[in-house]
């Protein structure tokens, strides 16, 4: 077997492309063979951020605020629009971007000085909003619910998004910031076939442990929807009514959608992808998605990147917004709110500590 072949039986990327800022690349040996015991192993590294808390002004995301404690994603999702976010540390937005994983350590202390000092002003965090910080190693490091620690002391609000069932272990803290209507969470959903989610999705947790994590967080009584992300025009788009009809049967009160976006590397990486597991509807999704983004792959326009434009974006628009209604799901209850929060007596020795 090829060594490509072989990754991506393990892997979403199979390869490192070039990094767009580096002028070096590394160019494996044609001959190059690997076995199973020889695959790329996932590899963590020390972040030295000062901060944590990072800014946002795009109008199309919804919040202004997040947290990562995850730089890389070993979910490996072959469409992530974040991908070439690894580019910037020197790092391929291929294999490296979800092998090569920077974990920031100190994210609960620095998100508690960040929530102390004066100028923070109140709001709500976004938990990630660029990595999945419900990642395999999170079960391990417990960095994300050593940082949800730190809300519900202050009593911030914050949203999650995720793909990954980790989310059920932390509905303690939760559901205690629940009672303030100062959480909610998001489960996003791809597809319901665990055929496909596992080539293209690979360490993502299955469709059926995702529903099931929308059922146990509805039942604690914590906000919760599913957000149908991305969906790909020809390959998963067809599944949007069955997807909004089995996160209302388990306990989702809100929904939304996104198409999918494949901004510089991540381009070739998904067309490869195509080649790989559906050179049969290549084509057919290639050209779906130049209709969305004006005759190109990606379009990083505001206002039109999260959903593309013209009669197919029309039509999964129209598509998603009747199959919202005829499930149930109502789009309420996951309206957040500041009002309790509070610096606890006691907090900033907790720094010195």
């Amino acid at each position: 077997m090829q060594a490509e072949q072989l990754i991506s039986a393990h892997r979403g990327a199979a390869e490192n492309p070039p990094n767009r800022f580096e002028k070096i690349h590394l160019e494996p040996d044609a001959e190059w063979n690997l076995d199973e015991d020889s695959l790329p192993r996932t590899q963590f590294f020390k972040d030295h951020s000062k901060t944590v808390i990072a800014r946002n002004d795009s109008p199309d995301v919804g919040f202004t605020a997040s947290l990562n404690p995850y730089r890389g994603c070993e979910h490996g999702c072959i469409y992530c629009y974040a991908r070439p976010t690894h580019e910037y540390l020197g790092f391929s937005a291929g294999l490296d971007f979800e092998s090569k994983i920077m974990v920031k350590e100190d994210a609960p202390e620095l998100l508690r000085a960040e929530l102390m000092s004066p100028k923070w002003q109140p709001q709500v965090i976004f938990l990630s909003g660029v990595t999945d910080c419900y990642q395999p190693v999170e079960r391990k490091l417990k960095l994300t619910r050593r940082c949800l620690e730190v809300l519900v002391e202050f009593r911030n609000p914050v949203f999650i998004i995720t793909k990954n069932q980790l989310v059920t272990r932390d509905i303690d803290l939760l559901s205690e910031l629940a009672r303030h209507r100062a959480a909610a969470v998001w489960l996003s959903i791809t597809t319901l076939d665990p055929g496909l989610r596992k080539i293209m999705e690979p360490r993502t947790a299955p469709p059926a442990a995702r529903l099931a994590a929308v059922r146990e967080l509805a039942q604690a009584g914590i906000p919760v929807g599913v957000n149908i992300a991305p969906i790909v025009p020809g390959l998963t788009d067809h599944e949007l009514p069955a997807i909004l009809q089995a996160a209302a049967e388990a306990g989702a009160t809100a929904a939304g959608y996104t198409v999918v976006r494949l901004p510089y590397a991540v381009a070739p990486l998904f067309e490869k992808w195509l080649a790989t597991h559906f050179p049969d509807r290549k084509e057919k999704v290639l050209n779906r998605l130049r209709s969305l983004r004006g005759g190109k792959l990606n379009d990083p326009q505001w206002g039109t990147r999260m959903r593309g434009e013209g009669i197919f974006a029309e039509q999964i628009g129209q598509m998603f917004e009747v199959a919202r209604r005829k499930a149930g799901i109502q789009n309420d209850g996951n309206e957040l709110s500041l009002a309790a929060f509070r610096r606890p007596p006691g907090a900033q020795l907790s720094l010195f500590s």
